[in-house]
């Protein structure tokens, strides 16, 4: 892992790997997606993921319809450890390149100083 998970998005990136957690998050955050244990061909989670990944979620976030985070401040830090440039994230997650510049700099505050 190259950024500390959040709890609300560790259910995705456990079921679907780093990777593939972010695409899911990118493709569905700040929305809602249908889940099922028995999913449908026309479902847009088994078009853009396969069924195995569906039914996966499914089994460990719940069956039903759910509102799927957006977190784009872990992504951020992702991209960022990735060594994405600031303007390369902002445009990816369609957000400034001062807010991302927040985002990184809230994760570095937390580190206690050594002197």
């Amino acid at each position: 892992m190259t950024a500390k998970v959040p709890a609300h998005l560790q259910p995705y990136i456990d079921t679907l790997g780093e990777e593939l957690g972010i695409e899911f998050l990118l493709s569905f955050g700040g929305g809602y997606v249908y889940l099922s244990e028995r999913p449908q061909g026309r479902s847009p989670v088994v078009e853009q993921f396969g069924e195995e990944a569906a039914i996966a979620l499914a089994v460990r976030i719940g069956t039903g319809s759910l509102r799927v985070p957006v977190g784009k401040p872990f992504i951020a830090r992702h991209f960022r450890a990735k060594r994405w440039t600031v303007n390369a994230i902002a445009r990816k997650l369609h957000v400034t390149d001062v807010t991302v510049r927040a985002w990184l700099k809230q994760a570095d505050d937390r580190q206690l100083s050594l002197l």
